[in-house]
This record gives structure tokens, C-alpha cells and sequence, in this order.
């Protein structure tokens, strides 16, 4: 999505409910879950709170995170050091359901 288009919108375009999704908090609660895995080797952990994420760091820094627009670059930031979610080794960990 360009920025101007962004600047319309109201969230992420990821924050659509899925089909299958009893309630947008349980989705919400299945995306951290995803992203954790993805996370992990970064020593980053994402939590849903309140309709936003809070992500945390093994040290105990924390950061709330509005939606997944937002994940990457908070996760850079709070884990000092680059965060690349497409990273052969990260992807090979979501295949094998790490």
C-alpha cells in the first residue's frame, strides 16, 4: 500500500479478521503467536494487549506495538540490532513449526 492510501486507512492491512477467527482478540492472539516463532532467534517475544501488541525484549525492554505495520521496525529498535523476518535461517525455523 502507498503512503497516501495509508494515510486513509484505519490499521494495518493485516488487521482484517480471517474468516475462521471466533473474535478479532483471538485473532489477534493467533498472529502473536505466529510472530513469536519468527521472533524468537531475535530474542523478541509478542504479546496481545488491548487491541495493540506489547513486544518484549529477554532483558525486559518493552515496547506496545499498534499492529504488525509496526512490528519490524520496534523489533530492530528494541533488539538493537537488524531483524529480518524473510532471513533463510527464520524462514527454515517457520518450517519446521519452531
Amino acid at each position: 500500500m502507498c503512503g497516501l492510501c495509508g494515510s486513509f486507512a484505519h490499521g494495518h492491512w493485516s488487521d482484517g479478521v480471517a474468516s475462521n477467527a471466533q473474535t478479532p482478540t483471538a485473532e489477534r492472539a493467533r498472529r502473536a503467536a505466529v510472530a513469536n516463532a519468527a521472533l524468537a532467534p531475535f530474542g523478541l517475544t509478542l504479546k496481545s494487549w488491548g487491541g495493540r501488541y506489547v513486544l518484549s525484549s529477554r532483558t525486559g525492554k518493552a515496547a506496545v506495538v499498534e499492529g504488525f505495520g509496526d512490528l519490524w521496525p520496534a523489533a530492530e529498535k528494541l533488539g538493537g540490532r537488524s531483524c529480518d523476518p524473510l532471513d533463510a535461517t527464520v524462514l527454515a525455523r517457520l518450517e519446521l513449526g519452531a
